[in-house]
């Protein structure tokens, strides 16, 4: 028989994963409300594309399905394992766009009138693709470390899990990370509408 849901919010993510395993769905309907919106996040971040992030999420959540009845408790954290799986799904899509070699730019869309409201929201949006922007200059395994650290707030031994690698290579990556999206945006502060004299430009 199933739990109710309502009951299963304080259960820890390797418990549900064992009762889904044991036949209950109300723990593989609570595992996905916790989980997929993490791996989407993550994945959007990484390629920059909803509908290719939402594969990865869809993907990584089915092989957690799968490796459910031979899940071997207290040798690794069910997200962990979700984010490492996740992460491999992406390096596999990014790899497959450098073969294509298809992108893409869409044309920049006219700008509306300069109501306050919409020049903060404009503003707002611009800050965010600039962000966008500047993880995808990355190199891949920085932009993945970054994300993980700064964006997902995974700790360094939960990253070098992800990625396979010491925690002073997780530190390395972040540190690089963190230091060539700073100069990718250091030129942009004004077209970003941050002031110079430290006010905030919000209308």
């Amino acid at each position: 028989m199933d739990m109710p849901l309502d009951a299963l919010s304080d259960v820890s993510d390797e418990a549900l994963l064992v009762l889904y395993a044991n036949g209950d769905r109300a723990a593989a309907r609570a595992l996905t409300i916790r989980l997929t919106p993490r791996m989407l996040a993550f994945a959007g971040r990484i390629l920059g594309d909803r509908a290719e992030a939402e594969d990865v999420a869809q993907e990584a959540m089915l092989r957690l399905w799968r490796v459910a009845p031979d899940w071997r408790q207290g040798e690794a954290q069910v997200a962990t394992w979700l984010y490492r799986v996740a992460s491999n799904l992406c390096t596999d899509r990014l790899r497959r766009r450098k073969r294509q070699a298809a992108t893409t730019l869409e044309d920049a869309p006219d700008l509306p009138d300069g109501a306050p409201g919409v020049v903060a929201a404009l503003i707002a949006g611009d800050r965010i693709r600039a962000l966008e922007a500047a993880l995808a200059a990355l190199p891949e395994r920085q932009r993945q470390a970054v994300v993980l650290r700064h964006i997902e707030g995974l700790g360094n031994p939960e990253i070098a899990a992800v990625m396979d690698i010491g925690v002073e290579a997780v530190e390395s990556l972040t540190a690089r990370g963190k230091r060539a999206l700073t100069a990718l945006l250091a030129g942009q502060r004004a077209e970003l509408g941050y002031e110079d004299d430290g006010h905030d430009a919000r209308q």
